[in-house]
């Protein structure tokens, strides 16, 4: 029986796909012939011996900053290769054949779109068929994205993640325990909604978001407020509604569980919110709230550590393998004028409050230089071919005009379904230094 060595590459905390490192050289020789000008990250040498433990562990870890440092580039991360790569890996590693499925997507009231998509799809197609089906003016799509939300067993709602554009919905909803995909809104700050509220589709939808978020606590209001608006919405004003809420202090944020904090005192339970260029600690005091904010802007740096452990897996288990329970968030905030310190929040959805503490800053940067809401994908030269090589070294071309973007069929790939693999964990994360063009406010 074969051994070969596979990487599994976790993005953003969770597994997407289980590499072998020719398949990774590969993607790096189609990066430099698609985008001559720029300098790519160094990448491990090839070696013609079998190499030691050591030198596997040595070429892990090189993997691992050459993949860190592409998800990091403004550029290659947003390559048309790197995600058509990312795409065609996440569907080989779970050994799901390309085929069309009915896809249920849903609205925060519940309402159920029953969307005609492809099990290897892309979450912007997804998204677009969605949004097509309710009459989305297409102006006003890419201000909602596709969510992984799940509903606990106390009633509570769990926003899991945002679906990005190098996974197939459908697959990463099978890959998620119980999990419904939803649409929200894709920014945070609320002068968006004054565009998207000229249109009584998107208007609907900010509304139905709205009104859940009031429903579930995350956005916080007196009782009289609260009778207020449910007149308004008995009544059916939703703009007027909106209108209201818009106001709320804790409009737009997003509210995780409980969380261990260091900050102020060592142990302390606190409920993180983020929104509104902050992040939010609630900490209850008998029946008071206290809240502390933190700043956005004076954040120098964030960090996201993982505990895990590199156990060998079997290739039945390896697609559902994730890191081991214990995540921490650590941003460095600037306290007062040359006072620095590090705050840590410890909790299983520290890689979320990384990923939207990024986004914020992506969203302030974007502004700043005067883009869109939209992030614009660096496109491929027409001349330049897509090919992907999978595991058994077969090669697939892709077309530019494919409705998938990815393999038709895992033929060919069944030798590599019975290869016992050594995988090796690899952890992609987001960019998590603020940008030295966000100066600190003092």
């Amino acid at each position: 029986m074969n051994i070969i060595c596979g990487y599994n590459i976790h993005i953003n905390g969770t597994f997407h796909c289980c590499l072998r490192y020719k398949q990774l050289h590969n993607l790096h020789e189609q990066l430099k012939r698609s985008l001559p000008s720029l300098v790519l990250p160094v990448f491990p040498p090839k070696k013609l011996l079998p190499l030691t433990n050591n030198q596997l562990e040595n070429r892990r870890a090189a993997l691992e900053r050459y993949i860190q440092l592409l998800g990091q580039d403004p550029i290659f991360s947003r390559s048309e290769l790197l995600r058509i790569f990312l795409l065609n890996a996440q569907q080989e590693s779970s050994f799901v054949e390309s085929r069309e499925v009915i896809l249920d997507v849903y609205l925060l009231n519940g309402y159920r779109i029953s969307v005609n998509a492809y099990t290897t799809e892309c979450s912007t197609k997804v998204l677009e068929k969605a949004c097509s089906l309710i009459d989305l003016p297409n102006e006003y799509i890419y201000y909602f994205s596709l969510f992984l939300m799940r509903k606990e067993n106390d009633g509570g709602i769990t926003l899991i993640r945002k679906l990005m554009n190098f996974e197939a919905p459908y697959i990463s909803q099978r890959l998620a325990d119980d999990c419904k995909i939803v649409i929200r809104k894709n920014y945070w700050d609320p002068n968006y909604d004054l565009e998207l509220m000229r249109d009584r589709i998107a208007l609907n939808l900010l509304y139905i978001q709205t009104v859940s978020d009031i429903e579930k606590g995350w956005i916080v209001a007196s009782y009289d407020t609260k009778d207020q608006l449910a007149n308004l919405q008995a009544r059916g004003n939703k703009k007027e509604y909106l209108d209201i809420a818009r106001n709320l202090p804790s409009y737009g944020c997003v509210q995780f569980p409980p969380a261990i904090i260091d900050y102020p005192e060592p142990n302390t339970l606190s409920t993180v919110v983020i929104g509104n260029r902050e992040l939010s600690l609630r900490t209850a005091h008998g029946k008071k709230i206290q809240e502390t904010k933190f700043k956005v802007t004076r954040m120098r740096c964030w960090r996201v550590t993982t505990i895990h452990n590199n156990e060998e897996l079997s290739s039945n288990s390896s697609s559902d393998s994730s890191p081991s329970n214990g995540l921490e968030l650590s941003f460095e905030y600037l306290m007062s004028k040359n006072c620095l310190k590090w705050i840590t929040i410890a909790s299983e959805q520290a890689m979320l409050m990384s990923v939207c503490l990024q986004s914020m800053v992506d969203e302030l940067l974007n502004q700043k230089v005067g883009s869109d809401t939209n992030n614009i994908q660096t496109n491929l030269n027409h001349s330049t071919s897509i090919s992907y090589i999978k595991r058994d070294g077969s090669y697939n071309r892709i077309s530019e005009s494919s409705s998938t973007d990815t393999i038709s069929s895992m033929q060919g790939d069944a030798n590599s379904n019975n290869l016992t693999r050594k995988p090796n964990t690899i952890f992609l994360h987001e960019n998590f230094i603020t940008p030295d063009k966000l100066k600190f406010e003092v």
